[in-house]
């Protein structure tokens, strides 16, 4: 199995996590597989030092990666288990949602396009992983 400079995934292997704690936010109803979501580690958190958060554009933190043995599903990585695989920003496409978690698979190659009208002209930002890393 050859692994990638990136370290986010393999050739053969795919990674998947699972987004927990969607009930203290929006809820998962509205969760969908082929959505994407955006991975970002959140080293300030006071009750996990390995913590990364999950948000969806454009309504912000939807929840968390799981990282206790309790909450992380059989075939799903912890958030402990991916926090080195990546500098501070990954994307994720949600592929299964159950109850209220939502297993979402991680991917370098995913790019997410904004378009923003105004009174102006369009505008095209890319969603790319050294731009959000900055903020």
């Amino acid at each position: 199995m050859e692994e990638r400079h990136t370290g986010v995934s393999t050739v053969d292997q795919k990674i998947y996590v699972a987004v927990t704690g969607t009930q203290h936010y929006y809820g998962a109803d509205f969760l969908k597989p082929g959505q994407i979501v955006h991975l970002i580690k959140d080293p300030d958190n006071p009750h996990d030092h390995e913590a990364i958060k999950v948000d969806m554009i454009p309504l912000g933190k939807i929840g968390y990666v799981a990282n206790s043995p309790h909450t992380v599903p059989k075939g799903c990585r912890s958030a402990g288990r991916i926090y080195d695989r990546f500098e501070q920003h990954v994307c994720g496409m949600v592929r299964f949602v159950i109850k209220d978690t939502a297993i979402v698979e991680l991917t370098l190659s995913l790019e997410e396009v904004y378009i923003i009208k105004t009174t102006e002209n369009v505008a095209f930002s890319p969603c790319r992983q050294e731009e959000l890393g900055k903020k």
